[in-house]
Formats: structure tokens, C-alpha cells, sequence
């Protein structure tokens, strides 16, 4: 019989597991029957903990496909104050799509927990490797390569990680690397009018100096910089920065107090010391990083959507075992959580709007290439999506809310907002569902 989670996220006894089933969505029948979570995932093995959430192995009912599901409490949260932290994980995770970042599937949450279902990677921590010994040095380069394409591309939607290090990294069963734990994570808007982040958050050991200085940071950098620490607990096998007393861990931190042992290159040690340089303003940037010689070598870049791309979803398919928008989709969709840092970039920002329609994804693309053409704009097929593009660009994704209904995101940028708001959102008007007499709209 699987196992199954209490109210504390605690696994139950055997004996406990059939009185908790009602509770937990199992379905609590006959002998023998199997326990489930909501009838959609069965329950498996713990993979880890914390101090405000576990992580079980699970199977997908569905599909018998294996993930990860982290059970956060909700009580914890509220006491800890956590709340925006989860929010704002929850709408980060739902927006980043890069093969070396930890995908989250959906959430799903009952009056007390919260559960975080993820893709599961079955090659377990990098750490628990890292332990057994050093890596060589083009075993290093391989997953440092794999950790700065995900982290730049969280930066270029506006994302700072801030808690990297080996233990928030996972490896898939091809053993390739796989970033996840987003909970200390950082979006533009918390930016202050300063330029900078101020929260003081982050593991000692790879925590940079200018958090440490407490006069605020670029989050950009300080990722730079534990990407740098990996980097080299990867090739020596023990961390660059260390000392049983913490204080005196933390001014080698901020002086950049480190050696490199002798078997690593002369390119490699270079290549350390630009990224761990105490001093933000002249440390590498990831684009540096990646005009790097020692970096390059053998560097194969990864394709992903860029900012001006999108994907068209009609989930009347398979649509990567999700039928439907679930609750987490549509809180993530409204204005309380605000996701417009995600789509900002230094060269142009991009909002977006919702609302949901009765129409076919086929129907409601067409009708907008035909308003969009009306108004001299030109349509880009890309894939199974549109982009439109004149003074401005707009991008359409749609989800399928229901067997009917369709939530339909609208997202422009450039100077010509007032072009959508006056010519073309009108003339759209007629796909939007309305329900006793209100219009269906989430933003």
C-alpha cells in the first residue's frame, strides 16, 4: 500500500493511511485499494525536507509517469510569513521553461497544504555526488555550462534565483542538470528605485560579499558569484570560502580569500577569479561567462523561446499530461500576483491581459489576424501561434480552461498600447464569453 501524508506533511503508519484517505482524496474503499492524493497522483518514498516543506516520490494515476511533489503547510507559511515567498515561486516556476530548470507541472492545495507537483529528477542532488569526490575538470565544465544557460535565462525574464548551490541542484535520469527550488527567488518589481535588491537572503557559503556589505546588490551578480562557488566545490571537491567560525568565513568572503588546489588549469583559475571578484561592479556577467575560452570549449548553446516568442497551447490533446487550466493557473493569472517582471527586459516591456472565450483556438486566431491585417499589421506564424507585429508586437497564447472555454493572453509591448486598447481589443469584443451578462475577463 503507498504511503500518505498527514497535516503536517508527515508520512502516516499503515494503519493511519485508510482513515486519512477521505481527507487526502484517496479512495478509501475496500481492502487493498490503493491510497491516492486527490485520485491523481499515488504517493511514494520521501526525497527530502525542510523547514517548511517535504519533497515525496509520486506516480501520475494518469499516466504512471513519476514526479515530484512538494507538500507545503500551510499554517508554517502563515506563521513564518512566508506567504508572498510562495505566491511568488508559484508564479515564477509557472512562467520558466528551460530544459535545466525544474519543471512545475501544477499546483494543487487542500484547507491546510499546498502541494507543488514537479517533474521529477531521478538522479537525485548534485550534492550527493559532489561529496564522493571531485569532479574532472570537463565534468565541471559540463554542468557549469548546463547551470549558467538556465540562470541566464531566468535573468533575462527577470529572475534571480538567489539560493544556488549544489543541494538546489538535480540531476534527470540522463544525468543532466536540472535547477530547482525558487523559494528565496527575486522578480524586477522588487527592484528598489536604488537599482538594487536589499533582502539578506541566501546559504552562508555562497552567499556574495555585497549582500554581506548590506548596502543592496544586483541579483544578477550574486547569482554570478555562487554559480562561481559551484563551480569551484565542483573541481576541488571542498568549498572556496570556509572556516568553523562564521565570521571569519564571512571576511574571506567579502576580501575574495580563496586558493585554487594544483590540479586545477591555469585557464580555470583565471576563469575564478573573474567570476568570484568581491567587487560587483568589475565581476563577470553572464554574458562574459559565455565569450569565456575556458567556458566555450566544447559549449553547445541551448535553444529556447526567446522574449518576443510564446507557445500556443490547445490542450484538447495531451498537452504534456495537463487537460485543463487548474486553480494555481488562474491565481497566477490575476492581478494579484503580479508576473509583469517576468516579461521586462532592458530593451523593451511587455504586459499582458486575459480573458476567456467560448471560440476555438482555431476561431480565435483567426478573427485576430483578420482584425490585425485590418489595421496594417503584419501576422508571423510561429509554430501553432501568432505574432503581430507594426509599431508594436502582440503575442496570443491560449489555454483551455474547460471542455468550452478558452483563457486567451494577450501580450504586447513597444510604444503603441493605445493601438490595442482603441482599434483592435473593439473589434475583438464579439470572443469574449460572457456569462448573465458580465464579460469573462481575468485582468
Amino acid at each position: 500500500m503507498p504511503e500518505i501524508i498527514d497535516e503536517e506533511g508527515n508520512l502516516l503508519p499503515p494503519a493511519a493511511i485508510r482513515e486519512a484517505a477521505g481527507a487526502s482524496g484517496g479512495s478509501g474503499g475496500a481492502e487493498g485499494d490503493s491510497v491516492n492524493l486527490f485520485k491523481k497522483y499515488e504517493l511514494g518514498r520521501l526525497l527530502g525536507c525542510g523547514a517548511f516543506a517535504k519533497v515525496y516520490h509520486a506516480r501520475d494515476l494518469r499516466t504512471g509517469q513519476s514526479v515530484a511533489i512538494k507538500v507545503v503547510n500551510k499554517q508554517r507559511i502563515l506563521k513564518g510569513n512566508l506567504t508572498a515567498n510562495i505566491k511568488r515561486e508559484i508564479s515564477i516556476m509557472r512562467w520558466l521553461r528551460h530544459p535545466h530548470i525544474v519543471r512545475l507541472h501544477e499546483v494543487l492545495a487542500t484547507k491546510t497544504r499546498i502541494y507543488f507537483v514537479m517533474e521529477f529528477a531521478k538522479g537525485g542532488e548534485l550534492f550527493a555526488k559532489v561529496v564522493k569526490g571531485r569532479f574532472s575538470e570537463d565534468l565541471s565544465r559540463k554542468y557549469f555550462q548546463q547551470l549558467i544557460s538556465a540562470i541566464g535565462y531566468c535573468h533575462s525574464r527577470g529572475v534571480f534565483h538567489r539560493d544556488l548551490k549544489p543541494e538546489n541542484l538535480l540531476l534527470d535520469e540522463n544525468w543532466e542538470l536540472k535547477v530547482t527550488d525558487f523559494g528565496l527567488s527575486a522578480l524586477t518589481d522588487q527592484i528598489r528605485p536604488d537599482g538594487l535588491l536589499h533582502t539578506l537572503c541566501g546559504t552562508p557559503a555562497y552567499v556574495a560579499p555585497e549582500i554581506l556589505a548590506k548596502r543592496g546588490y544586483d541579483g544578477a551578480k550574486v547569482d554570478v558569484w555562487s554559480c562561481g562557488v559551484i563551480l569551484y566545490v565542483l573541481s576541488a571537491g571542498y568549498l572556496p570560502f570556509n572556516d568553523p567560525n562564521l565570521m571569519v568565513m564571512y571576511r574571506k568572503i567579502y576580501k575574495g580569500e580563496f586558493r585554487c588546489p594544483k590540479w586545477i588549469s591555469p585557464d580555470l583559475k583565471l576563469f575564478l577569479t573573474r567570476i568570484l571578484d568581491p567587487n560587483p561592479i568589475t565581476r563577470i556577467s553572464v554574458n562574459e561567462i559565455l565569450n569565456d575560452p575556458w567556458f566555450k570549449k566544447g559549449y553547445k548553446e541551448i535553444k529556447y523561446p526567446a522574449d518576443n516568442e510564446f507557445e500556443f497551447k490547445d490542450s484538447g490533446g495531451d498537452m504534456e499530461g495537463n487537460m485543463f487550466l487548474n486553480a494555481f493557473d488562474i491565481i497566477s493569472y490575476s492581478s494579484g500576483v503580479d508576473l509583469s517582471g517576468l516579461f521586462d527586459n532592458s530593451r523593451n516591456r511587455v504586459t499582458s491581459e486575459m480573458f476567456v472565450s467560448a471560440e476555438s483556438p482555431e476561431r480565435i486566431i483567426e478573427r485576430i489576424e483578420v482584425v490585425a491585417k485590418e489595421e496594417g499589421m503584419k501576422v508571423v506564424k510561429k509554430g501553432q501561434g501568432i505574432r503581430l507585429e507594426g509599431n508594436f508586437t502582440v503575442m496570443v497564447e491560449i489555454n483551455r480552461l474547460t471542455e468550452e472555454l478558452m483563457v486567451v493572453e494577450v501580450k504586447r509591448g513597444g510604444l503603441g498600447h493605445d493601438i490595442w486598447k482603441e482599434k483592435l481589443k473593439p473589434k475583438l469584443n464579439d470572443l469574449i464569453y460572457k456569462s448573465e451578462g458580465r464579460a469573462a475577463g481575468l485582468a
